[in-house]
């Protein structure tokens, strides 16, 4: 699986697609063949599949690959990780960002490796709350962490472009594990991050 942040275009998927969204495009009364939309099926298509790349990715596997040994056991904050996903639902687009703390066991990674987790897991067809325990699951099974906090706040345009259109709200999703699951220790995680909260 890959593991690194790139896509890789596989030409039958992208043709599939093509077929697909030009079906669409006449569907909703559009002319394909119209100058402006010629070439928009082939770009759904490409970014249908840079949206969804996380399928292809490891996120255990990209932990691993700079995972060090370290005799330390305090919170580690990795703040403000901007997020793109898609609402499985509506197939239409949520975004805000995550908030990730561990507390290691031995072990640490680096910190460009957890940004990367929030993308292998919002890079596919979700709800924000699997993607908050994904995140979760994958942190704590790589690391095997004294504790894992994860808070991620969004907002989905579900809500905003269609059905109840509420244009100010946020959803805000949680996940604790381990020491994070005492009181004093996830009081300190969410004080810290408390101003973005706002």
């Amino acid at each position: 699986m890959l593991y690194e942040k790139k896509i890789y275009y596989d030409e039958e998927a992208i043709n599939s697609l093509k077929e697909s969204y030009a079906n669409i495009i006449g569907s909703i009364g559009e002319d394909v063949q119209r100058e402006g939309l010629l070439k928009t099926p082939e770009r759904i298509a490409k970014a249908m599949l840079y949206n969804t790349q996380g399928y292809n990715q490891d996120a255990v596997a990209i932990l691993n690959s700079a995972k060090f040994h370290e005799n330390i056991s305090e919170m580690i904050v990795v703040k403000d990780i901007e997020l793109y996903s898609m609402c499985e639902h509506h197939m239409l687009p949520f975004f805000g960002k995550a908030h990730i703390a561990y507390i290691p066991n031995g072990y640490i990674t680096g910190l460009s490796k957890i940004a990367r987790v929030v993308d292998v897991f919002s890079r596919r067809l979700q709800v924000q709350e699997r993607l908050t325990t994904q995140i979760l699951d994958a942190i704590k099974e790589a690391l095997n962490p004294l504790g894992v906090a994860v808070v991620i706040e969004a907002k989905h345009l579900c809500m905003m472009m269609r059905g109840v259109q509420k244009q100010n709200s946020v959803t805000t999703t949680s996940a604790f594990f381990g020491e994070f699951e005492k009181y004093p220790t996830r009081n300190e995680f969410l004080k810290l991050i408390a101003a973005d909260l706002d």
